[in-house]
């Protein structure tokens, strides 16, 4: 598990210095700094000087600094490859990674980022572990517009296999997982319905295309209060089992193995790290 909290990512244009400014008062873990989907393409080699003055003024805290580019097979992705490798940032993110191949093509390009991957398209969610597996990747984004529109499916169910074959290969590489947008932005009960199974199914966090988003993501994908409380409880109990030579505690009538106080352990670091970077 990771203790740094990704509970929101949030797209942010990189050719919008308001939005960029805005960026610096917003409580989100992932800021997506985006010279992709979010730039007309009359604005994408301008964007990439406004992002990275806005960078380079700082401000951003201890949010995550991810920018996505253009892909290498259009014009722009080689050149915003080689700007983002200047710019002050913790990651780069590449669209519609195939395979392996993708990753390394960029890794040339850019040699000391960690690379993140847009897993969006059919072909890239069949080589999901490969993908995970390359010694660069930090992490997976979810697109899940453009894996609907290529799998010409309808309705967030249509998705699981998809979603479920990216989580295996990035929990099994040790990598971050977040799931895909939810595009109906005021729609507060549709969010929260989302979240709650992305959470359950075991992604990290939770993509976002609207400020408005962030508070119902954070809440889901956070610790609860009780959540936190049944960790301590879990780790009291086992400590003082341990001390009496027992490999085994029993809390609210459940048993409690070493398994359980290593996610216990995770849930209690997750907060201490919501609660530091909220104080930050």
């Amino acid at each position: 598990m990771h203790d740094r909290p990704y509970r929101s990512a949030l797209y942010i244009p990189g050719s919008k210095e308001r939005a960029l400014e805005k960026a610096r008062g917003l409580p989100v873990d992932v800021i997506l700094f985006d010279l992709e989907d979010a730039v007309a393409p009359d604005a994408k080699i301008a964007a990439r000087d406004t992002l990275g003055a806005a960078l380079a003024d700082g401000g951003y805290g201890s949010r995550l600094r991810i920018v996505r580019i253009n892909g290498l097979d259009t014009a722009w992705g080689a050149d915003d490859a080689k700007a983002v490798a200047g710019m002050d940032c913790d990651g780069i993110l590449l669209p519609k990674v195939n395979g392996p191949a993708d990753v390394d093509a960029l890794a040339e390009l850019v040699p000391d980022l960690p690379i993140w991957a847009m897993m969006e398209t059919p072909q890239g969610v069949s080589n999901a572990a490969a993908i995970a597996a390359h010694p660069r990747m930090a992490g997976f984004v979810l697109g899940t517009n453009d894996l609907a529109k290529d799998l010409n499916s309808r309705g967030r169910a249509a998705l699981t296999t998809s979603l479920q074959l990216c989580l295996l290969a990035a929990k099994s590489a040790g990598i971050v997982a977040l799931d895909g947008v939810y595009n109906a932005f005021k729609d507060d009960e549709g969010l929260q319905a989302e979240c709650a199974e992305g959470r359950d199914m075991g992604f990290d966090g939770k993509t976002l295309i609207h400020p408005a988003q962030i508070a119902i993501t954070n809440t889901a994908f956070g610790p609860t209060e009780d959540e936190v409380e049944l960790a301590r409880r879990q780790i009291a109990a086992f400590e003082a089992a341990e001390a009496d030579g027992q490999g085994v505690a029993v809390v609210d009538g459940r048993i409690v193995e070493n398994l359980h106080i290593v996610t216990a352990r995770a849930t209690l670091a997750k907060a201490d790290a919501i609660g530091a970077l909220e104080r930050a």
